[in-house]
């Protein structure tokens, strides 16, 4: 049994739900989702609460999945979600030029990133970033690319990291 499946979703004030064509669309103060209603899921509204059911026990594995995706949507239009990088080395850098984040971690050249539609990329200093947006998928995504181009590797940790990412760190030669 899902117990995610099974949780009430509320609806904030200023938040409407609506499932017109099987496509779920959240409207809030913050902008606009929709998501597709994943296959055998139905979506029952009473006043400002939200319940799952599932059509058949093919679609339990989905059961939850649908309800932290619509959970996740509500919580990004009111609140919005970010995430945080820090960048570690002599030399290593983020600089935000309009839709663009260019980051010099030690390479040859400096990689530019373009900065997706809906995300906002804000510098804290030349060695922080936060990636702002409604979208949680975006977000995370975003950020992992970006940590992608240098991860932090355990011998000196330089590289990109989240913000709350503990590297463990690891001896060299002389622990030999």
């Amino acid at each position: 049994m899902s117990r995610i499946g099974n949780r009430i979703i509320v609806v904030p004030e200023g938040v409407t739900v609506k499932e017109e064509n099987n496509t779920v669309t959240v409207t809030g103060p913050k902008g606009t989702l929709s998501q597709v209603m994943l296959k055998d899921i139905t979506m029952k509204q009473e006043e400002n609460k939200i319940t799952l059911e599932r059509k058949n026990e093919n679609a339990k594995a989905m059961h939850g999945t649908m309800n932290a995706l619509i959970h996740n949507m509500i919580e990004g239009v009111t609140k919005g979600f970010e995430k945080g990088l820090e960048i570690i080395g002599v030399g290593y850098r983020f600089n935000v030029q309009g839709k663009k984040l260019v980051i010099n971690a030690g390479y040859s050249h400096p990689v530019e990133m373009e900065i997706p539609e809906g995300l906002t990329v804000e510098a804290n200093g030349n060695t922080e970033i936060t990636i702002k947006g409604i979208d949680k998928v975006l977000v995370g995504e975003f950020a992992a690319n970006v940590r992608k181009v240098r991860p932090p590797e355990p011998y000196k940790g330089k590289g990109i990291r989240y913000k709350d990412e503990h590297v463990r760190r690891k001896e060299g030669k002389k622990a030999a």
